[in-house]
Parts: structure tokens; sequence; C-alpha cells
């Protein structure tokens, strides 16, 4: 969960046939993740809990009015298995505040290309993030090329740096290094360096 504020009003319009559960005001709790927001009603509302995955989602705009609560309003298309159909307006009025820093968050985190969609599952299947890869181990040094020197100390280097970090291609935001690695050394300016 990346962010929550209780005091969070919900309610529903445009959709046909209006599905009981959709009707009225609904009062509890908003949740973002990284795939979606997540409303969790309180009390014994008909309506539990409201899923809203990011790539269902469009037209989202924060407002501010002059008189009232601000609040997040949007249209979300249904999900396949989620017991509605079509699409519906929301309305998300933050009743204690923090309506702009949720929906800052919520729509900068749903624009990030790093978050697909969710796996298409059962109902049951819950969301992760896939834990990083395994540690290929150290691989073979390059083959000495035109442009790389193939002398015994610069395969040494090539290997040991090869053995100390790696990155996952498909996502080379990331780097996996080792944490008992030493630390590198202090870096002393040369002495002409330090008169200037």
């Amino acid at each position: 969960v990346l962010m929550t504020y209780d005091h969070v009003e919900m309610t529903f319009s445009d959709i046909e046939p209006m599905p009981e559960a959709f009707k009225g005001t609904k009062k509890g709790s908003v949740f973002l993740t990284p795939y979606r927001v997540i409303f969790v009603s309180k009390g014994r509302d008909a309506l539990q809990s409201f899923g809203m995955a990011f790539y269902l989602l469009k037209d989202c705009e924060i407002k501010q009015p002059v008189f009232g609560a601000n609040y997040i309003k949007g249209t979300v298309k249904a999900e396949a298995g989620g017991g509605w159909e079509g699409s519906a307006t929301f309305k998300m009025t933050f009743t204690a505040g923090g309506a702009i820093e949720f929906g800052q968050r919520m729509l900068q985190v749903a624009s990030q290309e790093f978050y697909p969609a969710p796996p298409m599952g059962g109902a049951d299947m819950g969301y992760m993030h896939l834990p990083p890869p395994p540690y290929p181990g150290p691989m073979e040094p390059p083959s000495g090329g035109p442009d790389l020197p193939s002398t015994p100390a610069a395969e040494a280097k090539a290997a040991e740096a090869a053995a100390s970090a790696y990155y996952n291609p498909v996502n080379p935001h990331n780097v996996y290094m080792p944490t008992d690695q030493p630390p590198p050394p202090p870096y002393f300016p040369p002495e002409d360096k330090k008169n200037q």
C-alpha cells in the first residue's frame, strides 16, 4: 500500500442498470497500491469494497469546489468477473482532506510505464511485485575484441566486475549487487586540485 486515507465518501453514477450495491453514498477508506485504487466501506454497506485497476480508469480529475470538500472524479470500466458490467462515473470525496495529495500520487503511479496491468487470473489471485531474478553467478569474461585490451590483468578485472553485480535487461533500472562487498576506497583529490 503506497498511501491510505480515511473519511472518504464514494458515489457512482452513469451506470445502467444501477446495481443495488452502487446506490447511495458509501463511507470508508481508500488505499493506493501500485496497480489500483481500493475503496473499503465502513460498516455493513452492501458494497464492502471496490477496486479500480489503473488500466480500467480514464478521465480522472482532481476537483476543488469553492464550497465543499475536494474530490477525485473519473470513469471506471468493469473488470471481468467483477460483479457488474459496463462503465461508471465515480466520485471520491475526501471529507477530512487529502484529495490533492492522493490524486496527484494516484495519477503519478498510474502513468508509470513499469507498472504493467496485473496478470489475468482467478478472482482469488493476489497482485504483488515479482521478486528480482535469481543471481546468475559469475559470468564469463568477455572475449578480447579490437577495442578491448587482452592482458591477464584486464581479463581478471573484467571477471571481477562481472561477478560483483548484474542487471536484468528486461528492467535495466535495477542493478543487483552482492551486499558483502567492501566499501569503495576514499577519494582524495590530486595535490594540484586542492589549492584551487
